[in-house]
């Protein structure tokens, strides 16, 4: 089956009697430029192993394989594990690794331990941006990450300071990626089509981190707490806040406490966590 054909897929899943879940994000790619730009911006090679979330009849994966790229694929639809191991599996046996599951409820330790180049997924739009946040959060993540997402999302994981679109996501991919909003995706490009507007977005690992894997920890939790109260000065919150947010000092860290939790830098966020006593 071609793929990127949408006559092809929506005969597959006619002939199947399967009707595409729109919880489970089952919008399928059809737009082969798309997919190119997509697959190029992952920037993997042969050999190299790159982890997918959400392969769905898997475009990307047949894409990533025929450029001799080793892919571990996590589908939660037993109907698509079913079609991927009669179709992808039998023709690339050697570089295609099949789970079954929820990507929700993997064992991210033991996965991230085999060393992924990068990752690389449509994600689920319900549920995507939850699976992406627990992924960063190992300290084996992939390098690289590559996701089409909502087109807002993809605006979240990139806001600058002092943006209304600045929260917690954004703190957190940050804290370790670089983001780049590779291009906008239109909805007729799948099949079916989403209501929304996509993204392509790739994230690439830095090193501008000064924090520990503990400290990181507190910063997620703290970015966390904050942003509860948004419209509320740093100073006021931090000094009403259970322990160990209210150890954190704003003069310290040289930020003025009049200040709102989404006009802070990445910076200033590593100083006021490092004022926090172990």
């Amino acid at each position: 089956m071609n793929r990127t054909s949408p006559s092809e897929v929506k005969a597959w899943c006619i002939g199947r009697g399967f009707h595409p879940n729109k919880t489970l994000g089952q919008n399928f790619l059809i737009d082969r430029n798309i997919l190119t730009t997509l697959v190029d911006a992952v920037g993997a090679g042969a050999g190299d192993r790159v982890l997918e979330v959400g392969p769905g009849l898997g475009v990307m994966t047949e894409a990533l394989l025929q450029r001799g790229i080793h892919v571990t694929a996590i589908e939660k639809d037993p109907a698509l594990a079913a079609w991927l191991r009669d179709s992808l599996l039998k023709e690339y046996p050697d570089t295609f690794t099949l789970l079954e599951g929820d990507a929700l409820e993997t064992d991210w330790p033991t996965l991230l331990a085999q060393d992924f180049k990068a990752f690389a997924s449509n994600l689920p739009y319900s549920v995507g941006t939850r699976i992406l946040m627990d992924l960063i959060c190992q300290p084996n993540a992939p390098e690289r990450l590559v996701t089409l997402v909502q087109q807002e999302v993809a605006d979240r994981f990139a806001a600058r300071p002092s943006t209304p679109e600045r929260g917690t996501a954004a703190i957190w991919i940050q804290a370790d990626y670089d983001v780049h909003i590779v291009r906008s995706v239109k909805p007729s490009c799948f099949w079916p089509p989403p209501e929304v507007t996509s993204a392509i977005v790739a994230m690439q690992r830095h090193t501008r981190s000064t924090l520990s894997q503990t400290e990181k920890a507190t910063l997620r939790a703290l970015s966390k707490h904050l942003f509860t109260q948004r419209r509320k000065q740093l100073g006021t919150v931090l000094r009403k806040s259970p322990a160990p947010f209210n150890q954190a000092d704003p003069a310290k860290a040289n930020v003025d406490p009049t200040r709102r939790a989404e006009t802070l830098t990445l910076p200033e966020w590593e100083t006021l966590v490092t004022t926090i006593t172990p």
